[in-house]
């Protein structure tokens, strides 16, 4: 899976490779392992996190 952040594909992206996903592009990349992932997804639904 792969899903620009923008309409674009010039824009950062978060990527599903292997057990990781990766946000970002290039030299500014976070790697997350799923279980990080999941927890942030997890926050996000409950409400915990929200838009900016």
């Amino acid at each position: 899976m792969k899903v620009y952040i923008c309409e674009k594909s010039c824009c950062p992206a978060v990527e599903t490779v292997g057990e990781e996903v990766l946000i970002g592009e290039g030299a500014n990349t976070v790697r997350l392992k799923k279980n990080e992932w999941n927890r942030l997804v997890e926050k996000i639904q409950s409400g915990e996190l929200h838009s900016i």
